[in-house]
């Protein structure tokens, strides 16, 4: 893959990951309304949580299409990147209540790499993308988000140091 075309899927990943952070951000806690509708299952904890919004997922999805677009990528790509961005989300934090982590809990490696590997994977659907691109994307996300939210944290556009 060329890298020019790796650092776009990239930006797109990062981005139909931050869109939800950044709705927070910007609406607080007006329509946050929990995708899992408060549901507990039986071991206790939540389904996912309610950091996981409606409104975060549903921004994600219709704004990661036009910033492809933007980006010089299809729209059908900022659709894959963002439902699978958001399934990598949603599935960390299914697993993180599991394991009985509070939601917006620190849980390093499953934080980021559900939401990297997952749309890194279907934008081989789309794009011609190799499996060494995808671990090389994978990694550069971790390890970008670990060294990145920190900046943000200082900078008070993020709520968590990893």
């Amino acid at each position: 893959m060329q890298t020019v075309l790796l650092f776009q899927l990239l930006l797109l990943v990062v981005i139909a990951n931050a869109i939800p952070v950044l709705a927070k951000k910007l609406f607080g806690l007006a329509t946050a309304w929990p995708l899992d509708g408060g549901m507990t299952l039986s071991d206790g904890q939540p389904l996912l949580g309610a950091s996981k919004t409606i409104r975060g997922v549903v921004l994600s999805i219709l704004l990661t299409p036009v910033i492809a677009l933007l980006l010089g990528l299809s729209w059908q790509v900022g659709l894959v990147v963002a439902l699978s961005a958001m399934a990598g989300d949603l599935v960390s934090s299914f697993l993180k209540r599991r394991m009985g982590l509070r939601p917006s809990s620190q849980a390093i490696g499953l934080d980021q790499i559900p939401e990297s590997l997952l749309p890194l994977l279907a934008a081989r659907w789309l794009l011609p993308v190799t499996i060494v691109d995808v671990l090389v994307g994978t990694a550069l996300f971790l390890v970008g988000n670990l060294l990145g939210s920190r900046f943000l944290l200082k900078l008070k556009l993020w709520d968590k140091p990893y």
